[in-house]
């Protein structure tokens, strides 16, 4: 989906794609799109010819988020991966929102499952292999766990959801994890 711009064009559309993150952020993805515009310093046109609707603004949205997590999770461990969607979802409430809203159907949406499910291949087989989460996960149901951290967005405030975040990520990090870690853990817990 990513396309070579001149660098100038580059530039004026990360500021859009930053503008509508912040702005549909604090007002909701209804927000009037010339919010965006002010927010950009760029005019309508350049908006609208970057991109055609709100649809279109959503979906780079997605598409970036995505690219942002496949960037940074070379090699990353299972749950640190899994907290790196979590700050994701944080930050970005807006695209959480979108992922959620857009039907199932949406060929951005199946290709946003296939992408989190794909990033997240790797991680969990190494993860099943050394015996840190339970050997009948499957990418797919990673993919469902991402969309459970979602629910970090009940919280009032960017602290507080953080701290919901990080407290779902330590409930399904005990959901997932092999009954023989959970039981070793517990075990040092208790000796503390």
């Amino acid at each position: 989906m990513t396309t070579t711009l001149r660098s100038d064009a580059a530039l004026r559309r990360d500021q859009i794609l930053d503008a509508a993150d912040a702005v549909f952020s604090r007002h909701g993805v209804t927000a009037p799109l010339d919010l965006v515009v002010a927010q950009a310093g760029v005019g309508r046109a350049t908006l609208y010819r970057n991109f055609p609707d709100r649809a279109a603004l959503m979906d780079a949205l997605l598409d970036r988020s995505l690219a942002a997590l496949e960037t940074g999770a070379g090699g990353a461990d299972l749950f640190v991966l899994l907290e790196q969607v979590a700050q994701c979802i944080v930050a970005s409430p807006a695209v959480t929102d979108y992922w959620r809203a857009v039907d199932a159907g949406h060929p951005l949406a199946k290709e946003g499952r296939e992408r989190l499910a794909r990033l997240f291949r790797a991680p969990l087989a190494a993860a099943i292999k050394s015996g840190a989460c339970r050997a009948d996960l499957k990418p797919g149901d990673i993919v469902l766990v991402c969309g459970m951290l979602g629910a970090a967005l009940r919280g009032s405030s960017v602290a507080q959801q953080r701290s919901l975040a990080r407290r779902a990520i330590e409930l399904v990090r005990g959901g997932i994890a092999s009954p023989a870690s959970t039981s070793t853990s517990t075990a040092a817990a208790r000796r503390r």
